[in-house]
């Protein structure tokens, strides 16, 4: 009765106006701006080198089955003409700022995901404007004047249901989820769809006949519980539409990671080892992208019984690039090796957060003699 008493709880709440804003291939886009030659073109960003990772695909790249976190060996298989551009992050970041100046004309709830993307609460907003879909509209539109790009964006009563939305009229569009519409959309989607329900997660949940929101919200608090642990609460939620977080403009990031669950479990070190470097690529991106770094590196391991175990290593200064990240992680999983039970996940985070410039201005007085 515990998750239905809560239903009935959610059902009391303040309805939100919550917009999430989504930049279309901005990476991508963004070179495409800038350097016409690469416009209607399938363009890349990120490393060509046999070890090199996608970082954004244009949607002329994405045609032929580019992704973000793609090997750039597979990407460029995949498209032969595919053009490969160096990121240039101090630009997006630049490009970033004057999109966040554009939702501060709006409204100061503002929780940046990433460079690219963020959720807007609305509700209240500094201009009086009663329908969030005229506002995400004025927004998208002046995103399009001040920087030339085009952004996406998705409109609904709370920030997990305003995220499926953004996705679902892209590139350049935008959609609604009401509050009426909210329950009917989560019980036809399937939940593989699901943000925040990964591929492993979607084939647990397959195998335990939970192949869509409808399939999921039959199944009682007590069992999503015994399945998926303290998800099973959030499961239990999202499969009614309901999500209670608010906006949080200043949420600190405790921490970056990214992890991968094989097709096939894998016992040979150096095929570990390749599986790292997208990892640790992907990692360092979202760093970058946030204009942060770290100085504790841990690897996350799950066999195939599903026992898991975790190494760290804490560095006295800060990781500097993808490839340090790469190595720390390396060299947490060689003593592993050799293992007589397969490696299902392999998983790679960076904590002990802070700014890169905080990071310079500690390491500034050590390349100065004297001081």
């Amino acid at each position: 009765m515990e998750g239905a008493d809560q239903v009935g709880e959610d059902a009391q709440r303040v309805i939100r106006k919550i917009i999430h804003v989504d930049m279309d291939a901005f990476y991508a886009s963004v070179e495409q701006r800038d350097n016409p030659d690469l416009r209607g073109k399938p363009v890349a960003v990120g490393g060509s080198a046999a070890r090199g990772v996608v970082a954004a695909a244009s949607y002329e790249a994405r045609v032929f089955g580019v992704r973000s976190a793609m090997p750039s060996v597979t990407a460029k298989r995949r498209c032969p003409d595919l053009i490969f551009v160096k990121p240039r992050f101090e630009v997006y970041r630049a490009v970033s700022q004057q999109i966040r100046e554009v939702f501060a004309e709006h409204t100061d709830l503002i929780e940046p995901l990433s460079l690219d993307e963020a959720y807007l609460d609305v509700t209240q907003n500094k201009r009086g404007i009663p329908i969030a879909t005229d506002i995400a509209l004025m927004i998208r539109d002046r995103i399009r004047q001040v920087t030339g790009l085009n952004a996406s964006a998705g409109i609904s009563y709370n920030k997990f249901l305003a995220k499926l939305a953004s996705d679902l009229n892209k590139p350049n569009g935008q959609a609604v989820i009401t509050p009426a519409r909210g329950p009917s959309f989560v019980a036809e989607l399937a939940v593989g769809k699901f943000h925040g329900i990964g591929p492993a997660t979607a084939a647990k949940m397959q195998r335990l006949g939970i192949a869509t929101g409808a399939d999921l919200r039959d199944k009682p608090v007590e069992f999503l519980r015994q399945h998926f642990g303290k998800s099973g609460d959030w499961y239990f939620r999202i499969a009614r539409g309901i999500d209670h977080r608010p906006v949080e403009p200043h949420r600190i990031r405790k921490s970056v990671g990214a992890e991968d669950t094989f097709d096939r479990d894998i016992f040979d070190l150096d095929a570990a080892c390749r599986e790292i470097v997208p990892l640790a690529q992907k990692v360092w991106r979202a760093c970058e992208g946030k204009g942060l770094t770290g100085r504790t590196v841990t690897l996350k391991v799950k066999y195939a019984d599903f026992q898991q175990i975790t190494r760290s290593r804490t560095l006295a200064g800060p990781v500097g690039g993808a490839e340090d990240l790469r190595a720390i992680a390396v060299g947490l999983m060689q003593p592993l090796f050799p293992v007589e039970k397969g490696v299902r996940l392999l998983g790679v985070t960076l904590s002990s957060l802070e700014s890169v410039d905080e990071a310079q201005e500690l390491q500034l007085p050590l390349g100065l003699p004297g001081l």
